[in-house]
């Protein structure tokens, strides 16, 4: 299991309990719960403001590794302190995928819609729409939280290419 989608495991665990808290009709207890899950994710995320602090005097490299770290990035984009504007993670997120070649067309800011165009590898254009849109939901959700949607548009096919053999002798 990827440290991404563990961690995405263990956000919606806490949202089922804190939801669980809240049906239950205990508002004292499910307003403590939240309360504490608030406080902790200030503590943490002081930490980790602290640790980007100290490691911003450090050579590039150490703070490189950790942005490349799935689980790290993911929970600095979380509390809102990764250094990277979000073209850069929506680049960084895409460059992870192997079976899909996307490229950004644009981003909606009002509907918070990410539109790229899809191609195979080999560029033919005949990408898997749906797949594509798939894969690139999953690599952008700890990334890129502002991208709420994804729409993928199939590249158009390019000129058909002709090819042009040698005359048989004599021909000419």
């Amino acid at each position: 299991m990827s440290a991404v989608s563990s961690t995405e495991q263990t956000g919606r665990r806490v949202e089922e309990v804190l939801d669980r808290l809240a049906e239950s009709g205990d508002t004292a207890a499910a307003a403590a719960a939240e309360e504490l899950v608030r406080s902790l994710m200030d503590f943490y995320g002081a930490g980790l403001a602290r640790i980007l602090h100290l490691l911003s005097g450090a050579p590039g490299e150490a703070a490189a590794r950790l942005l490349d770290d799935d689980l790290v990035a993911s929970l600095l984009v979380l509390h809102d302190l990764h250094p990277e504007d979000r073209d850069t993670r929506i680049a960084r997120a895409l460059d992870g995928l192997r079976e899909h070649t996307l490229e950004v067309v644009g981003f909606d800011d009002e509907s918070g819609t990410l539109t790229l165009r899809a191609r195979e590898a080999d560029g033919c254009g005949c990408g898997s729409d749906t797949g594509a849109r798939e894969a690139a939901e999953a690599a952008l959700a700890c990334f890129a939280p502002e991208v709420r949607a994804v729409d993928v548009q199939t590249a158009p096919a390019g000129p058909t290419l002709l090819q042009i053999g040698t005359a048989p002798t004599g021909a000419r």
